[in-house]
């Protein structure tokens, strides 16, 4: 038997089955455990949490002459309320990459936090928890609703360090964006973003010392993190009732269609539409963020390269949509305009894949400093345009970064 019950009901014994509300509001990543921490409740107890699912048949029941808010005999039922109570609350309306900002660094930073303890829990040998997982998902996919750009690009803005983990981030709100500019439903939209999420999660039981070499791999080296993609897809197998999208997305992301990739060489129609999508969006959030042995590339100019590689690395049609999604100059790329001016792509308008919103900061004809301005590209009374991309590597703006984004310091 499941029950809805008050937080104030918990007790220690009790199995929680879900949290009733949004991921952001409670402290844990996890969304089904056995209480037996008392620091737990106390953590239910002080969030904004009020009422939670507990699985009778797993833990305590409440205490007699106590009377729970619901009961439902099955998972599906709960899974029906909660939904109810989610759309309820849910209120995603478009907005502007400057609103979505400050939302979506506190998604990534809870993100990173609940990624970091699920790829632990996963190296202790632990079942993953996929329920704790689609919550994270959910929070994410609302954040691109809201505004595609905002999420992708800050998680982008990852410290070497942070790479692993925000990179499961970045590629479950690409996989998401991708999603949408596909045309999937709903429910395919979300089981992209969670195979996104958890693509990479074989990595967990893969060196340290192998994976942050700050070089060139050796073969050995190089065939070891090729077993990541297994790895994983054998953590999930053990999983209950894990999406069928995320196993094949794990253990395909690394397939290309001209038959060249890992770990089965598949080619063409033998790899599915979702393993093409995480293809695609696992190669961008690689080549344009930190790593241990370069720097990330320019937004635009990876897009440019990834086109290059497209015949025989991505599927054409996938790779035309995630372009359309990201827009031909992403987020963060540096530009030259028509007046030899210099700017930051701040924001996508959707009218045209060429006239993002840019931020305007230095004159080429000065050779200086400019009063930062956003100038909308779509706008018919605009008479500027983008000239050419800029390599960001021989400007050395060390504030590119906070100029798009807002943020001083970054997101971390």
């Amino acid at each position: 038997m499941l029950k809805r019950i008050s937080v104030n009901q918990l007790i220690l014994g009790m199995h929680l089955k879900e949290f009733c509300g949004s991921w952001m509001e409670h402290p844990f990543w996890r969304t089904s455990f056995l209480l037996t921490d008392p620091k737990d409740i106390e953590a239910i107890l002080t969030s904004s949490i009020k009422e939670v699912w507990i699985d009778c048949a797993k833990g305590l029941d409440v205490a007699a002459g106590e009377i729970a808010v619901s009961e439902a005999e099955s998972e599906a039922q709960v899974d029906a309320e909660l939904e109810q109570v989610v759309n309820g609350q849910r209120q995603i309306a478009p907005v502007s990459a400057a609103v979505e900002i400050e939302r979506a660094t506190k998604i990534c930073q809870r993100a990173k936090q609940a990624v970091v303890s699920m790829f632990e829990e996963a190296r202790m040998g632990n079942t993953v928890d996929v329920g704790g997982a689609k919550q994270l998902v959910e929070e994410i996919a609302d954040s691109v609703a809201r505004n595609p750009g905002a999420l992708i690009s800050l998680a982008r803005l990852k410290t070497v360090d942070d790479y692993t983990y925000m990179h499961s981030v970045a590629v479950c709100a690409m996989m998401v964006a991708l999603a949408k500019q596909l045309g999937l439903d709903e429910a395919q939209t979300r089981s992209a973003g969670l195979a996104g999420l958890l693509h990479d999660l074989g990595k967990a039981v893969m060196p340290m010392a192998v994976l942050n070499k700050p070089g060139k791999l050796t073969d050995a080296e190089f065939t070891v993190i090729k077993s990541h993609p297994v790895a994983g897809h054998k953590m999930l197998l053990g999983g209950v009732n894990v999406d069928p999208m995320a196993l094949d997305v794990c253990l395909h992301h690394h397939e290309k269609t001209d038959g060249s990739g890992y770990p089965e060489g598949l080619k063409g129609d033998e790899i599915s539409l979702f393993a093409k999508m995480g293809a695609v969006c696992d190669v961008y959030d690689a080549i344009t963020s930190n790593r241990p042995y370069k720097l990330g590339w320019d937004p635009a100019e990876s897009l440019r390269k990834m086109a290059e590689w497209a015949n025989g690395h991505f599927d054409p049609h996938v790779f035309q949509a995630f372009v359309k999604s990201m827009g031909i100059y992403p987020v963060g790329s540096l530009v030259r305009l028509t007046s030899g001016r210099i700017a930051v792509v701040v924001e996508q308008t959707g009218k045209s894949l060429t006239t993002p919103s840019v931020k305007v900061f230095f004159s080429t004809k000065s050779n200086m400093r400019i009063v930062p301005q956003v100038i909308d590209l779509s706008r018919p009374d605009t008479t500027e345009k983008i000239a050419s991309r800029e390599d960001p590597a021989q400007w050395r703006f060390a504030d590119l970064n906070a100029l798009w984004s807002g943020l001083p310091k970054g997101p971390w």
